[in-house]
């Protein structure tokens, strides 16, 4: 088996990687940037942008499965780039698969596809796309996978060669563990120069995924595609086996650290009032170093997500590989050692 991994040197893409290789598989692996890491390992290691058609064509080419992890997830970017990277360049990685005749796409969603403005428990895949979008996060990536589930059995146009190509999206919430380049080094430095805050009560309950729970769903899911496909067309929830209180699990990580609790509160509606203020300041000063707040951040913090992955495991057999105790044994491992970098790098400073 042949696979291409787009965006394969970033945090979930170097496990997709890295799996793909221990079961014998051929990867190449494309990226803005070299990983000497993954070549070393084994891997066909490609530069190319997503936005640039023939770099993603030729990263496709005779491929027989392609996972696409590619995205703009920052919720401060400006919206052109939004567009470029989440939507244009997923209209590139269809159109290479279909040209290029790649039989399966498994492209990396996310549940804010699915989020509006009520909290969410035990939610599954009926839940529909919201009518409004608070940031444009959310709403490129809802563009991006109704394009890659729409082209489920497609074909080259005007051929009739029996080529199809089957398609699924997969919407891991949250993605922690070792290496985490988003969530654990936010939260660290927030709780270092005491910026955090409990936002709203304090009970929202939300289902994380574990990044290595994350790539297996990948692997398990593009299997399927390859066999009796029952999962083409569609996209599903994954996750951990249950969900979390958050501000349990974030004052809990921060202790064992050796950090500070998060005491401080302040209220959702004062939190979405402040998070307006800031996308406002945002877009009157786009070349300004954005503020952080808004309010998709707000909703992330105060409101209930949580997900069944209930239709996973049936069509494709998905169960958790790494249990929530054994993923944070080994977050704090790599957390303690983060900590105790960034304290030396600190002394240096002064």
């Amino acid at each position: 088996m042949s696979s291409t991994v787009l965006g394969g040197g970033g945090f979930l893409g170097q496990h997709i990687t890295r799996m793909l290789l221990a079961r014998g598989e051929s990867v190449r692996v494309f990226n803005r940037h070299a990983y000497p890491e993954l070549a070393a390992l084994g891997a066909e290691c490609i530069q190319g942008d997503i936005v640039d058609y023939k770099a993603v064509r030729a990263a496709c080419e005779g491929s027989d499965t392609v996972f696409h992890t590619v995205a703009i997830c920052d919720v401060v970017r400006p919206r052109r780039r939004y567009y470029e990277v989440n939507v244009h360049g997923t209209e590139n990685v269809i159109r290479a698969c279909m040209e290029t005749k790649v039989r399966n796409l498994v492209y990396t969603s996310t549940p804010s596809v699915a989020v509006g403005q009520e909290d969410i428990i035990d939610g599954d895949e009926s839940l529909p796309y919201p009518s409004h979008f608070t940031a444009p996060y959310p709403e490129t990536k809802a563009a991006a996978e109704q394009m890659v589930l729409a082209a489920n059995a497609g074909s080259t146009q005007g051929k009739s060669d029996g080529f199809r190509l089957r398609t699924c999206a997969l919407r891991p919430h949250l993605i922690w563990g070792p290496g985490d380049p988003h969530i654990i080094p936010k939260l660290f430095q927030g709780a270092l120069e005491g910026r955090l805050r409990m936002v709203g009560d304090g009970r929202n309950q939300v289902s994380l995924t574990y990044v290595e729970n994350a790539a297996h769903g990948h692997l398990q899911a593009a299997d399927e595609l390859r066999g009796q496909g029952r999962c083409a067309g569609r996209a599903y929830f994954i996750n951990d086996t249950e969900p979390v209180q958050l501000w349990d699990w974030v004052n809990a990580l921060l202790v064992e650290l050796g950090l500070s609790p998060v005491t401080r509160r302040i209220s959702h509606r004062l939190a979405q009032f402040l998070g307006r203020v800031c996308e406002l300041f945002n877009a009157m000063l786009p070349f300004g170093e954005p503020l952080p707040m808004t309010r998709f951040v707000v909703d992330q913090l105060a409101r209930s997500h949580s997900f069944s992955h209930a239709a996973a495991s049936r069509d494709f057999g998905y169960q958790p590989l790494v249990t929530p105790e054994d993923g944070m044994r080994q977050l704090l491992l790599w957390g303690r050692e983060m900590a105790r970098k960034q304290a030396a790098t600190a002394r240096k400073a002064v």
